[in-house]
Parts: C-alpha cells; sequence; structure tokens
C-alpha cells in the first residue's frame, strides 16, 4: 500500500514536472530531451509498481519495464548533454556521438530478445528479486556505466557555470543527480549478486519524489533560460568518476568477501563496512592536512594543471578589492596567500623609503619581529635580482641569528618577493604548510610571483593613494597659507605708510587721531584673520548684510591714510554683502594701484550705480601687458611683480563671485588700469 502512495506520487510530480518544463522552457530540444528523460523513468516506475502490486502477470509487467530501461542511457546521456548547456554549434564530441550511437543497442537488444535471455525468477511473488543470466548482467552493467557517464557529464555542466548560474541551476543538478545516484545504486545490486532487487522500489521512489521537487522548485523559484557553455576537457576531470570507481571497487571488494564469510553475514559485513567508512570520511572532512593531500592528488594524477588559476585570480582579486585600509589589504594578501597554497602562517616586511630596507608591517597567525631584510642580505638578494621565490628547505641561504631563530620557530618554508614594475615593494613570508611532504614546483613559484606583482601593485596603490592625500591637504594649507599671508601683507603696507607719515606728522593732533583709527582698525582686521585661522577646518559662508559702499571705501582709504595719493568720489550706493571680505578686496585693488604707481598716485577710488552698483578703482602706473592681462590675471601664484605672491586679484575674484558679481579690467602698458567690481542689486 504504501509503495502505491509514493509511486503514484511520483508518477504525479513526473506529469506537473513535463507540463512546467514544456511551459517555462518552451518548445526547445533541451527542454523536449528533459521530459523524455522523466517520462521514461516514471514509466520504468509505473510498470515495476504493477509487477509488486499484483495487477496480472508481473513477469509480463517486467517485460514492458525493461523496454523502458533499455531507453535509459540514450535518453539520460542525451540529458546530460543538452540540460542547462549552450548547444550552438557541435552540442556533442565525437567520443560523445559514438556513445550515443551505442547507446540504442540496449532497446534494440530488448526488441529482439526474449525476456529469459534477460532474467528469470522462480517465485516473484514472494521474494521480488530477478536473477540476471549472463546477457542480463551484461545489460545492466553497460546500463550502469551509461549512468555514470550522464552524471559525469553534468557535473562538468555544473562545473563550468559562473557564480550566478549555479545559484539559479543548483537545485535542479541535485535533484537530477541524485536521482542518477540511487539509479546508479539500484543496478549496481546486479554487479555484485547478479540480481535486480525490487525490494529496493521505495528508496528509489522516494528519491524520484525529492528530484522532482527540487527541479520543481528550481524552474518556479529560481527560474531558467542559463546556458552554459563547457569545456570539452572537463569530462576528464571528474570527482564523479573517482568517487562511482570507489564505490564498485568496494562492491567487488564487498562480493569477494560473501564467498568466504557466507550470506548470512552480508548485513553485518554491509554495516560494519558502512561504519568505518563513515568513520574514515568523517576524518578527512575534519582534517586539513588530509583534504590537502587529496587536492594535490587529484591535481597531480586528474588534472592538467595544479591550479585553476582563473578561479584563483578572482578570488585574490576580490579580497585585494574589498579592503579599505591598509592593515585591511595586508590581511586580505596574507589570508589569499595562506589559503591558495595551504599554509599556516603569513607575515608581510614592506620597504621602507627612508632606510631602504624591509620592515614588518603585518602578520596572519605569525608574531611581530623586530629583526629587519636589508637589500644586501643573502636572503633577500636572490629576490631583488633575479625575482626568484626563495624556498628555506632547499636553497638554505647564509641568514644572521635572529632570522634564523625566526624561522625555525615559526616554521617559514618560503620567501616570496612582490613586485610593482621593477621595484621590490615588499616581502611575504610563508611558513606551517598543511601537508609538510608536498612538493612545490615551478607551478607553484609562478603562481606565487603573479599573485606578488598584484599585491604589490595594490600595496603601491595605496602607499600612493596616501601620499596624494597628504598632498592634498599641505597644497590646501599653503594655498590658505599664501591668503594668509596676502592679507597680512595689506595690513602690513598700511602700517609701514602711518609709520613713514609718522615721521613727518606725528606732532600734527588730527594725523594723531586718523593714526589711531588706523592702528585700531588694523587690530580688528588681524583679530578676525585669527579667528578664520582657529576656525580654518569649517567651512566658510558670507556674511551678508546692508552696507553703504561709499562709507566701506571711505573706511578702506583710512586704513591707508596719510597718503595724499588716493581719492575717494561717487554717490552712496548700498546693497548687500559681506562687509569684511569686500572690504579685503577693496583694499586689495587699492594697494595694487599704490604699487603700480610707486606710492605716488593718483589713484581714484570710485563710487555709483549704472545697471548694478559698482566699485572702480583706478591709477595712472605702468598697466598690465596684454598676454597676461587676457590669460593669467587672476591665476592663483601669478603675478607681475617682483616680490608678489600672485594670490590678491585671484581672492578677489574668489570673493565677488561668491556674491554673484563680477571683475572687469582695462589696462595698457604705460597708461595705467581701471578695475571695476560690480555687485548684485538689492532685491
Amino acid at each position: 500500500m504504501i509503495q502505491i502512495v509514493i509511486s503514484s506520487l511520483a508518477l504525479l510530480l513526473a506529469a506537473i514536472y513535463g507540463v512546467t518544463t514544456l511551459w517555462r522552457s518552451g518548445r526547445t530540444l533541451a527542454a523536449y530531451i528533459s521530459v523524455v528523460a522523466i517520462a521514461v523513468s516514471a514509466v520504468i516506475e509505473f510498470f515495476d509498481l504493477a509487477a509488486v502490486a499484483g495487477y496480472g502477470e508481473p513477469l509480463d509487467w517486467k517485460r514492458y519495464s525493461l523496454i523502458a530501461e533499455g531507453l535509459l542511457p540514450v535518453v539520460w546521456l542525451l540529458f546530460s548533454l543538452t540540460h542547462a548547456r549552450d548547444l550552438g554549434g557541435r552540442f556533442a564530441t565525437v567520443a560523445q556521438r559514438l556513445l550515443l550511437a551505442a547507446s540504442l543497442a540496449f532497446p534494440c537488444a530488448v526488441l529482439v530478445m526474449p525476456r529469459a535471455a534477460f532474467f528469470y525468477s522462480p517465485d516473484f511473488s514472494d521474494d521480488r528479486v530477478l536473477f540476471l543470466s549472463n546477457t542480463g548482467y551484461l545489460f545492466y552493467g553497460g546500463l550502469l556505466v551509461y549512468l555514470v557517464i550522464s552524471l559525469i557529464n553534468m557535473e562538468a555542466t555544473f562545473g563550468n557555470a559562473s557564480l550566478s548560474s549555479r545559484w539559479k541551476i543548483k537545485f535542479d543538478f541535485i535533484g537530477a543527480g541524485s536521482f542518477l545516484a540511487v539509479l546508479i545504486f539500484y543496478y549496481s545490486q546486479g554487479l555484485l549478486y547478479r540480481t535486480i532487487n525490487l525490494n529496493l522500489m521505495p528508496l528509489r521512489s522516494l528519491v524520484l519524489i525529492l528530484a522532482l521537487g527540487m527541479m520543481l522548485y528550481s524552474q518556479l523559484v529560481r527560474g531558467n533560460g542559463v546556458r552554459i557553455a563547457v569545456s570539452r576537457n572537463m569530462a576528464y576531470k571528474s570527482v564523479v568518476l573517482f568517487a562511482v570507481g570507489l564505490y564498485l571497487v568496494a562492491l567487488g571488494l564487498m562480493g569477494e568477501g560473501l564467498r568466504y564469510f557466507g550470506e548470512g553475514h552480508q548485513k553485518t559485513l554491509a554495516l560494519g563496512l558502512a561504519f568505518v567508512v563513515g568513520i574514515c570520511l568523517l576524518m578527512v572532512l575534519l582534517s586539513e592536512t588530509a583534504k590537502r593531500k587529496i587536492k594535490v592528488f587529484l591535481h597531480k594524477n586528474f588534472y592538467q594543471s595544479k591550479y585553476d588559476y582563473r578561479t584563483q585570480w578572482l578570488q585574490f582579486t576580490d579580497r585585494l578589492a574589498s579592503a579599505r585600509q591598509g592593515d585591511d589589504l595586508m590581511a586580505a594578501i596574507l589570508a589569499g596567500y595562506c589559503e591558495i597554497f595551504a599554509m599556516g602562517c603569513g607575515g608581510l616586511f614592506v620597504r621602507n623609503e627612508d632606510h631602504n630596507d624591509f620592515r614588518w608591517a603585518a602578520g596572519h597567525s605569525l608574531p611581530p619581529t623586530t629583526f629587519v631584510l636589508a637589500p644586501g642580505d643573502s636572503v633577500v638578494t636572490p629576490m631583488v635580482e633575479r625575482s626568484w621565490v626563495v624556498n628555506l628547505k632547499e636553497d638554505r641561504p647564509l641568514l644572521s641569528l635572529d632570522q634564523a631563530s625566526y624561522f625555525a620557530d615559526n616554521g617559514i618554508q618560503f620567501l616570496v618577493p612582490l613586485y610593482s614594475s621593477k621595484e621590490l615593494e615588499a616581502v611575504l613570508l610563508l611558513g606551517r604548510a598543511m601537508n609538510y611532504n608536498e612538493q612545490y614546483l615551478y607551478e607553484d613559484y609562478d603562481l606565487m610571483k603573479t599573485l606578488g606583482r598584484q599585491a604589490a601593485s595594490a600595496l603601491m596603490n595605496y602607499r600612493l593613494s596616501e601620499q596624494l592625500a597628504r598632498s592634498r591637504e599641505l597644497e590646501i594649507m599653503g594655498r590658505v597659507s599664501a591668503f594668509i599671508i596676502h592679507d597680512l601683507k595689506n595690513l602690513v603696507y598700511t602700517l609701514s605708510l602711518t609709520v613713514d607719515n609718522g615721521r613727518d606728522y606725528i606732532a600734527d593732533p588730527e594725523f594723531q587721531e586718523d593714526m589711531l583709527d588706523t592702528l585700531s582698525n588694523t587690530v580688528n582686521r588681524m583679530k578676525v584673520l585669527i579667528s578664520r585661522l582657529k576656525n580654518l577646518t569649517e567651512p566658510q559662508s558670507l556674511n551678508r548684510e546692508p552696507v553703504n559702499l561709499r562709507k566701506l571705501a571711505t573706511e578702506t582709504v583710512a586704513m591707508v591714510s596719510g597718503s595724499s595719493a588716493v581719492s575717494l568720489a561717487g554717490a552712496d550706493v548700498t546693497t548687500t554683502v559681506d562687509r569684511e571680505e569686500l572690504q579685503k578686496v577693496i583694499m586689495n585693488l587699492i594697494v595694487n594701484a599704490l604699487e603700480a604707481t610707486e606710492g605716488k598716485g593718483p589713484v581714484t577710488v570710485e563710487v555709483g550705480t549704472g545697471s548694478e552698483p559698482y566699485i572702480r578703482v583706478s591709477d595712472g602706473g605702468c598697466g598690465i601687458p596684454e598676454e597676461f592681462l587676457r590669460t593669467q590675471l587672476f591665476s592663483p601664484f601669478k603675478t607681475t611683480k617682483k616680490k608678489g605672491l600672485g594670490i590678491g586679484l585671484y581672492q578677489c575674484r574668489q570673493i565677488v563671485e561668491a556674491h554673484g558679481g563680477r571683475i572687469e579690467v582695462e589696462s595698457a602698458v604705460g597708461q595705467g588700469a581701471v578695475f571695476t567690481v560690480w555687485l548684485p542689486c538689492v532685491e
């Protein structure tokens, strides 16, 4: 009864899978083959169910089941060659085409030969066991080979998939692979006992239900449409082939053991063998050394290359790209090397530019040290001169006492050069190999050096970015200092004029009053400058307020009072500006005009309004060359003065444009200059 329920559920899911596949995947070759493969498996399930349930003659139903089993090699081989694969061009190699052609011999043999040529069963109603003849033994043995090949092909498809594609097809392939695996187990009993035991049907039915459930989930939830291009060499790099081979050998040993221990002990022997295998498998899974040895063995015997360079490179690059700080970058480099080359510890010595040596920077399961690696050391020279990876076990360089003690205590085996361009950026230490007896050859050294160039470039880029950040900070500080020095120069200039005039007019009470006002204004401006220096890191904004431009110009001229060379003209005009910042502009233009006339003038400051308010400073000095006026006048650190900084006019334009205004200049060599500051109107 239970078998009827389980098989009925499996048949229902098979029908749902067929409809869903054709609906989701469309009328494609791969979709049709997938439906046919599941349909053939479902037909076998149906006929076997009819045989064990007692509907009619059981062996007649098994005859129909045998016909469907003859189709298993061709349909599942086609399934494995087309499922989720890119079918552009030839989807099968010559060898695979020959296998497909040979698989047609199975249904032909079933149709031509009688049932008794394959199996017989004296008491099927009681034992549900089919005894195989020689033909049946060969039939099911060949069927088993085709199922193993199909599983290998599916492994190759999954192995060539990208990470995103694997996420989509994972449950689909686990389901199909699980069903193929249980079929391999089901038919392998023929090799061991020369029988087909239908008492194992519940196991096959349950796995078919689980497989169809996962395949339906993959189609409905994860989506389809994945098409994978498979390398033709992948068929020779199969863990499935190795695992199934071990399984079949184990079956052979068990069969041989039954000859000596008798069939009465077969359950005890099978359970004991399963227990021992389980313990061994657990030991392998928990042992890093054992896993490393197995990996090396597989690479030596099944792979053309020891490393999957594409995978190693991408994983190592992802590690470096995820690092945000210098410590994270060095930790990523060490962790990547230790994982790829199966090392238990690693250390990094980075080049010190001041002393031209290599000093401890970071470690992975390795304590820090104070000794340095100098370019002249015997262990460093091969890396500097020939870019060699130093193997301490084989090369045996001459080491200092500190170096020898540190390397021996921590099991250091390799020193890897990290080159960027033609310069050695760092030296990487690797030690405590998980497989102590593993041989490291040129392939390992080449990968170490190749990854080393990537790591060195990342280290150099990080160091350059740090230097660039510091340079930018220094540049900003330099620019700020230049502005401050320029403002101080203007203030010192006003004080200098006051001192020069004080020698002649110090006894004049009116001059004394003007001098005190000038000193007071200068001191106040210095206080403002100092306060801004304290808040240098805070963003500055304009402190706008209504200002009478004529009055502001008068106050500014007063700061250079004592000189009869400056005259003021114009009317009262009010606009909204930052008083302190605009006064800097007026002061700078007046000082420039006086310097252009060697302090003799005449210099005129005019305030007025046309379409917009303006302040105009005119002089009759030396003028500005046309080329300089056109290309460099407002550029920072560009000046025609012998002792100028080239900051004043650049600062003036920055302030005026921040107000939403503009500066216009008219000048000719020997005819003076006119600077007009246009400001926005009051709204």
